[in-house]
């Protein structure tokens, strides 16, 4: 009998999803619309992300221009943007917002690069609990009589394959945010 460990695999790549989403969410110095995914304002009673209430477009590199399509929500989404952590001033002409993102400073590179260091390890540390969680669905299984120790042994193999897939994924990834986040 094999175990089946669709479950985990689904598991994992929510990780690797999730961590996709922090990726996005840190600006490499380059206008990305996906840095304001996190922000919200209240429209009608209730917080609806930014990109529900507004245009979100991308002139040139360095530029998002924001466009809602009520002007009376400029004010509350320059609110929203100045009180989150993305650190740039917007600028509302009272028609439109513009996000400028100024030139990274190495110093803030290296910064940016730590942070998403830890959201790849954060990742990794899920993913290990995830397989964690399925060794011990193993081991439950054959404490019961479900399963023989060969087939133990080959689930826990088949487990410990799939993470290191999955944690490789988590790498590449890794790596192509900061050649981004390095890339002057």
């Amino acid at each position: 009998m094999s175990v089946d460990f669709k479950d985990y695999g689904k598991r994992m790549d929510k990780s690797l999803e999730h961590l996709a989403e922090e990726f996005g969410a840190v600006r490499a110095g380059r206008a990305n619309p996906r840095v304001l995914d996190r922000i919200s304002v209240e429209y009608y009673g209730s917080e609806t992300p930014l990109n529900g209430v507004a245009t979100i477009s991308s002139p040139d590199a360095r530029t998002l221009v924001i466009q809602p399509w009520d002007t009376k929500l400029l004010k509350d989404i320059q609110k929203a943007i100045q009180t989150s952590d993305l650190g740039i001033n917007p600028q509302n002409d009272g028609r439109v917002i513009r996000l400028v993102f100024p030139q990274l400073t190495e110093e803030r590179r290296k910064e940016l690069v730590k942070q998403v260091k830890k959201y790849a390890e954060e990742a990794k540390v899920a993913m290990r609990n995830i397989r964690r969680d399925g060794m011990d669905y193993v081991k439950k299984l054959k404490k019961n009589s479900e399963i023989t120790e060969d087939d133990q042994k080959k689930a826990e193999k088949d487990l410990q394959d799939m993470l290191d897939k999955y944690i490789k994924k988590a790498d590449e990834a890794l790596a192509a945010k900061e050649k981004e986040l390095l890339a002057i």
